[in-house]
């Protein structure tokens, strides 16, 4: 209780009068009357940078809140490029929404 969990789908070229990413999710957030969100992303078949840019501008309103914003599934592509914009540490990411919820540890990573 108290989470939302949303799937992010491959954008629609056609709805491309739809609100950006960040601000339906924060209205979704308002009505559920939460500040807890995970993503699930596991469709996304590359972040590019508007949809990098939107996750970041949720996460400040969420963090401003004092929420929590997690991120799970997400393809190795995915992850490298949060590594390379060095969000990792922000966003988790979790391998799934029951790891990301109970905020169950990162797997290690070999060295």
């Amino acid at each position: 209780p108290g989470w939302l969990l949303a799937r992010l789908k491959r954008p629609d070229p056609v709805l491309s009068d739809a609100p950006p990413l960040a601000d339906a999710l924060w209205e979704l957030l308002k009505r559920h009357l939460t500040y807890r969100l995970v993503l699930e992303l596991d469709e996304i078949e590359g972040l590019d940078s508007h949809l990098v840019g939107q996750l970041i501008k949720l996460f400040k309103r969420i963090r401003e809140h004092d929420g929590v914003m997690r991120l799970c599934g997400l393809s190795p592509y995915n992850l490298q490029v949060l590594r390379t914009c060095r969000l990792e540490d922000h966003f988790g990411p979790y391998e799934n929404r029951h790891d990301a919820v109970m905020a169950c540890p990162l797997p290690r990573q070999p060295r």
